[in-house]
């Protein structure tokens, strides 16, 4: 049980991953379930750092995010997270939260997984609760799905959710592989510094409501998502990388057939000269969140080569290099 009447804080590092096997769309109902199965790589080189701090001299939970008052649906996510915790622990106290990433936030670099991974940890060890990460994974997850996978190091799976959600069912993330299972390194080529126009949850629901290939694209991701597992278990790196370009293309084609549009002319400009790389002799595969980013994966031997090419490209204003990382942990917890 958490204790009253004194300030209590921890602070957790969690890191971002990339979906190789995207996950896109929710099940109906309670408990932000996924409607598809995804699978993921945790980068170590990106990093979230959070704060929790239980003061009963607070009014409200409050939330600095980037050295910036967060907005008030960022806000609101944020609570609901900590109000189950409060619920959990049996504390009444408010929150304040401080955090900070080192890359760019809520412009489709998984930030809110980072960040909600980061929360969730962080908050149930201010409260005092003895947690599994299995159930802190369950407890991100109701804040950001993708959350889920950031609590867990390496190449991480979450299954799709219960078809009819009561919301008590607990739902939590996987690692099918560690970090070093396979030769692997993701080059993040930025293509802009600006936030992305349409979150990640809208576009979702869009999609899901307007796009004529909605049906398609949940039988696709499944079976998408059993390829690019089997590909990471026999260490194949370039089948694991054109599936993953063929996941990150089909949701971003189901999207854009709802009128939610994340990639831009630079995307489109990364994209090509990576094929361009494949027909060079360089084994380089595209993958893209929800935003206009692109992560290329390569292998070790090819980075210098494949970052001095993509470098040069106006579509890129940086590269982030990054390779499979440990997942989320707590660096200090006090009063």
């Amino acid at each position: 049980m958490g204790a009253e009447g004194s300030s209590r804080l921890a602070t957790a590092i969690a890191h971002p991953n990339i979906a190789l096997a995207k996950y896109w769309g929710k099940r109906g109902g309670r408990g932000n379930y996924p409607a598809v199965p995804s699978l993921s790589v945790t980068l170590a080189g990106l990093a979230t750092r959070t704060t929790v701090t239980f003061d009963p001299a607070l009014q409200r939970d409050e939330l600095v995010l980037d050295g910036l008052e967060a907005s008030h649906a960022t806000l609101a996510r944020t609570a609901g997270l900590l109000h189950a915790v409060r619920a959990h622990a049996g504390i009444a106290s408010f929150a304040r939260v401080t955090s900070a990433n080192d890359f760019p936030t809520a412009s489709g670099l998984a930030s809110s997984a980072s960040g909600f991974a980061a929360l969730a940890l962080a908050a149930t060890h201010a409260a005092g609760l003895d947690w599994s990460a299995e159930r802190v994974s369950d407890l991100a997850r109701r804040a950001s799905a993708s959350a889920a996978r950031s609590l867990f190091g390496g190449f991480v799976e979450l299954a799709e959710g219960p078809r009819a959600p009561s919301g008590d069912e607990l739902l939590a993330a996987r690692q099918v592989a560690p970090p070093s299972h396979i030769d692997l390194a993701v080059l993040v080529c930025i293509t802009t510094e600006a936030p992305k126009s349409v979150a990640s949850t809208i576009g979702m629901l869009e999609t899901q409501k307007k796009s004529p290939y909605w049906s398609a694209w949940r039988g696709e991701a499944a079976r998408l998502c059993t390829c690019i597992r089997e590909a990471l278990e026999r260490r194949d790196f370039h089948a694991l990388g054109e599936l993953s370009e063929s996941s990150a293309l089909a949701m971003h084609a189901c999207a854009m057939a709802a009128g939610v549009i994340y990639v831009s002319g630079s995307t489109l400009d990364v994209i090509a000269r990576v094929r361009a790389l494949r027909g060079e002799g360089i084994g380089a595969y595209a993958t893209m969140d929800a935003g206009p980013h692109v992560k290329v994966l390569v292998q070790e031997k090819d980075v210098p080569s494949a970052k001095a090419k993509l470098g040069v490209l106006p579509a890129v204003n940086r590269i982030l290099e990054a390779r499979p990382g440990d997942g989320a942990r707590i660096c200090e917890v006090g009063r």
